[in-house]
This record gives structure tokens, sequence and C-alpha cells, in this order.
């Protein structure tokens, strides 16, 4: 019996999201429902039954109540910007379910940023008002969640260090604008890829598309799919210029991995 993971892709924009607050483009006036872009994160139901998260966005309630999210065993965090942990309150609703405290993972810099940023949730002194149950674990190298090994990816988010993530044969890069020499090795074998593709012009944090295009050459997956697009790559037209293969995610795509 083969087994699978199951991928949902929460969110496929960037931090501003699609559309954006008060623009009237082609891409945010949109009727495609492939077009309407929350922030970027994806849910994985590994294997064997365990759900993981891969970042809380400021649209986690949202996200949770579409594509019916109703377990979460462990958080996965790329990196501590706005757009990848405002949601991080959400969580609580999750706790009953899970029992207790909910692991969360991340580098220094990231669990550093959570305790300062949710001081409230680790040091809870004032009256009234719930907070998260979550435990918060530094990334050292590979580790497993439930029975399936996680492989934290080091990219480049500009000058800043973060993670990505490859269960098996998947892996989530997103946010990244360089993949650092040592991380290459990581990605070999890799059949479905999911790669950060913000724009066509050059970014100083982010891929462009050329650019992204560029490492699906080099790692050469079976499945591509791009994610943490915005306006400016409107999805059947941006779509339809790139190689088979290659593809931008959207919102609610589902797909299953070996």
């Amino acid at each position: 019996m083969i087994l699978q993971t199951r991928i949902t892709f929460l969110g496929t924009g960037t931090s501003h999201g699609v559309p954006m607050i008060g623009c009237t483009c082609v891409t945010c006036q949109s009727p495609d429902p492939r077009d309407k872009r929350w922030r970027p994160s994806i849910y994985l139901e590994l294997a064997d039954g365990t759900c993981v998260l891969v970042d809380t966005t400021p649209d986690l309630r949202t996200q949770a109540l579409a594509f019916g999210l109703t377990r979460v065993d462990a958080v996965l965090f790329t990196h501590s910007h706005a757009d990848h942990v405002l949601g991080l309150d959400d969580l609580r609703a999750y706790n009953r379910r899970h029992r207790g405290a909910i692991p969360c993972y991340g580098d220094d810099r990231t669990l550093a940023d959570l305790r300062h940023m949710f001081r409230y949730v680790f040091h809870p002194d004032g009256e009234g008002g719930g907070v998260p149950k979550i435990s918060l674990t530094l990334i050292g190298g590979r580790f497993c969640l439930g029975r399936q090994e996680c492989v934290p990816i080091p990219l480049l988010h500009g000058r800043r260090p973060i993670y990505g993530y490859r269960f098996g044969r998947f892996a989530y890069l997103t946010d990244c604008s360089a993949i650092p020499e040592a991380s290459w090795p990581l990605l070999d074998g890799v059949e479905v890829l999911v790669l950060d593709a913000l724009r066509h012009r050059p970014h100083p944090t982010h891929f462009s598309l050329a650019e992204s295009l560029e490492i699906v050459a080099r790692l050469r997956p079976t499945r591509t799919l791009f994610t943490h697009m915005c306006h400016d790559l409107p999805h059947a037209a941006t779509c339809e210029r790139l190689p088979p293969g290659v593809e931008l995610a959207y919102d609610g795509l589902k797909i299953d991995v070996d």
C-alpha cells in the first residue's frame, strides 16, 4: 500500500494579499477565484494522520473555516514576518482537540520574535482573555513529526536566514531569494516543489518568476507549484506561459504526494 501526504494550499499571496486594499488592477478585480490569494501557508495531512500547519497567517481563522481545518498537531514556522505569524492566537481553537500544548518549531530568531510579539502568551500577567497553549521548539536539524521525517532547508530571505521544509519527495520553499550552496543537497530528488515566485521584476528578498524557473531547471522536479505571488501574476495568463510541469498554486488547491 502506498501512503500519501495531502497538502492543502491555505494561501498563496504576498503580505498584502490579493486583491490588495484599494487596488483596481485587472488581477485584483478578477472574477477568477484563483486570483484571490490569502497570506501564504500550507496544511499537511501526513500519511500517519498527523496534521501540520506551516505558518500562522493573519488569515488563519478564515482559512481554517474555508478549508475545514479541524485539527493541528504541530506548527512549522518559516520565519517571523507578520504575514506568517500574526494568526498565532487562533491556535486556541485547536488546543481542546490536541489536549495539550501544540508544539511550534522554528529557528532561534523566529522563536525569540514570537516570545516578544506575543508576550501575553508566555508571560500572562493580565486579567481576562484566553491564550493559546503552545510550546516553542528550536530546530537543530532533521526531526520527526509523527512517523514522518521533516528536513529543514536553510534559505535566505534577503539577508535573513529562514527555513523551508521537506517531507519525503515534497519541499516547500517560500519567501526566499537565494538557496545557500549547502542546502542544494537537501533538495536532491525532490519530485514536488513549492517555490516562491513573487512577480516578473526582480525583488531584493524574493525570487522573481524567471529566477524561480532557473531553480526548477536545476532541481528538475516532476511538478512545481509557485506561491507567494503578488497581483502582477494573473493566474490563467501566467500559467499559459509556463513550461510543462510548472504552474501557479492557488488557495484551496489540494495535492497528494506519495
